[in-house]
């Protein structure tokens, strides 16, 4: 019998200005077989300068970097490279952050107290292409979220139509397909056709950069 092939670990990019923090995350992250650390870097032009050297599919970024700010580090790393990944951890609770980073396109946000476990089911669930925020997180940026988005749906997404702003805004409330469909008595064929032209109108690529863009527009608020 064929033995099947290991998947090849997913490059992890650590950007931190802590060397000791750094150093512990990286010994961290490499203990679990679905992650390589490839790359480190303590400020913004390095993780820049790193994420072009290493090709990294997922960053663990930092916020409060020297210079530039982490900030400006996720959108130059995700300008040059879209298909990177950026998890951001920062010991910052502020609500800018938070909401900049999202805006940044950074898939999760965790603060430097989570626990290794926490820290690992967030890099597994950003590299699958989920989007991962703690409790207390989430809840902020709901609210935050809601708060910004002064534009109607309509008004933000002129290309799309009625039923596509509904099922961008039932995906946005968190409801899986199968539910959209029994929300809007639809078939999930039905539901799957709406997504794919919501994600080609939207210029997404998958339902978690749908979400962000949904909820910035003040939609998913049930």
């Amino acid at each position: 019998m064929t033995a099947v092939a290991e998947p090849p670990p997913w490059r992890v990019l650590l950007v931190d200005d802590h060397p000791l923090f750094r150093e512990g995350l990286a010994a961290a992250v490499n203990l679990d077989d679905a992650f390589a650390v490839v790359g480190q870097a303590a400020c913004a032009d390095g993780a820049v300068a790193e994420a072009v050297r290493t090709g990294p599919d997922l960053v663990v970024m930092d916020l409060g970097l020297p210079g530039r700010s982490g900030l400006e580090a996720t959108r130059r790393i995700l300008c040059d490279h879209p298909g990177t990944r950026v998890l951001v951890m920062t010991m910052s609770e502020d609500d800018d952050n938070l909401l900049a980073a999202v805006r940044a396109g950074a898939r999760g946000y965790l603060l430097k107290g989570a626990g290794r476990d926490e820290i690992l089911r967030a890099l597994h669930t950003v590299a699958r292409g989920g989007a991962v925020f703690g409790p207390q997180v989430a809840e902020r940026l709901g609210a935050l979220l809601g708060a910004s988005g002064s534009a109607s749906a309509k008004e933000a997404f002129p290309t799309l139509t009625a039923r596509e702003r509904e099922v961008l805004d039932l995906l946005a409330a968190g409801l899986g397909y199968r539910q959209i469909a029994q929300r809007l008595v639809v078939t999930d064929k039905t539901v799957r056709n709406h997504v794919g032209s919501i994600f080609a109108k939207l210029q997404v690529h998958d339902r978690a950069q749908a979400i962000v863009r949904a909820r910035q527009a003040g939609l998913g608020g049930e």
